[in-house]
């Protein structure tokens, strides 16, 4: 199979027709075979009962119903599960994505010997109140990721080999972050495509002001285990002994101080009136926590069933 086109939706029963017989039209204009899998994300509209009736009229329509509202990533990642095309395309429902592009994003896969092209909606019919953050988040994402030929992170316009969805797992929030999944997963070949921004036709946006704080924080978050999920106490031992030993210096300061000012007759005033032994204390026990968390951590990454699982690109053996 050629392209497998996964759409998460979330109450989107008006634009599903349209969006298939746009999608049908690309795809047998341009000779593909494909498959189209919709996941509703516990739709509470008719959303569900459309998908339904477009998988009678075509059997190239796949689709799998949640039971209850889980959020983009989860609707992605069980999309990809089912992926069997050697392509596979995101895009949303809400006909803000234009499957005019697909022919394009295949081509730069199979062609150019990309593993994942990401959209990128250059001009936007966006308010600023939104568009506004989108740079920031952007800029960041580039900066900390280390994918800096990307400008929309986010953009639910994306194409990828298959074995690119097959070895990375969305979960949470972190269908914004797909392309440093598969940075990390070890797919380098990132590319971006402008592609069209198409104003909303149906419906209203189904996210708030709140996924911007999310999403620095889901930022964080991968930036921290790609550095040190398999080596944690590169982090917190290293972390916790400078803590600690800076303590250790100051609290012998305070005390060689208090016997230098004693055996010369100077004023001296007690070690425990000191605030500089106060900050010593404090120094050396979140340094020794620092170093026990680190050392927790080698310990459940040791008794990890993943702690030796590499991905093996390819292999000679004469055996």
């Amino acid at each position: 199979m050629d392209i497998s086109v996964v759409v998460p939706l979330y109450n989107e029963a008006e634009s599903l027709p349209e969006l298939e017989a746009w999608i049908r039209r690309v795809m047998e204009e341009n000779g593909f075979s494909y498959e189209i899998i919709f996941v509703n994300d516990g739709s509470t509209d008719d959303s569900w009962h459309v998908i339904r009736r477009l998988s009678e009229s075509n059997p190239a329509v796949r689709g799998v119903s949640f039971r209850r509202n889980y959020g983009k990533s989860p609707a992605l990642n069980t999309g990809f599960l089912r992926a069997k095309g050697d392509v596979v395309i995101t895009m949303d429902a809400d006909l803000q994505d234009s499957p005019d592009e697909i022919p394009a994003l295949r081509s730069m896969i199979v062609d150019e010997g990309f593993d994942l092209v990401s959209g990128w909606k250059k001009k936007r019919y966006d308010p600023l109140s939104k568009t506004i953050p989108t740079k920031l988040f952007n800029a960041t994402a580039r900066r900390v990721s280390g994918i800096r030929n990307l400008h929309d992170f986010n953009c639910g316009l994306k194409a990828y080999r298959n074995k690119v969805v097959k070895h990375i797992e969305v979960y949470g929030d972190m269908h914004r972050y797909i392309p440093y999944l598969a940075k990390n997963a070890g797919f380098n070949r990132i590319g971006e495509k402008v592609v069209q921004h198409r104003a909303r036709k149906y419906g209203s946006t189904k996210f708030g002001l709140d996924r911007f704080v999310n999403g620095y924080l889901d930022l964080a978050t991968l930036w921290f285990t790609n550095k040190f999920g398999i080596k944690p106490m590169h982090f917190f031992g290293l972390l916790g002994s400078l803590m600690f030993i800076l303590g250790l210096i100051a609290i012998i300061v305070v005390g060689a101080t208090k016997i230098y000012n004693m055996t010369h007759g100077l004023h001296y005033i007690l070690v425990t009136d000191s605030p500089y032994f106060y900050i010593s204390l404090v120094l050396m026990i979140l340094g020794t926590q620092l170093f026990l968390t680190g050392f927790l951590g080698e310990l459940i990454v040791r008794n990890s069933p993943g702690r030796n699982h590499y991905e093996i690109e390819e292999e000679i053996s004469h055996e």
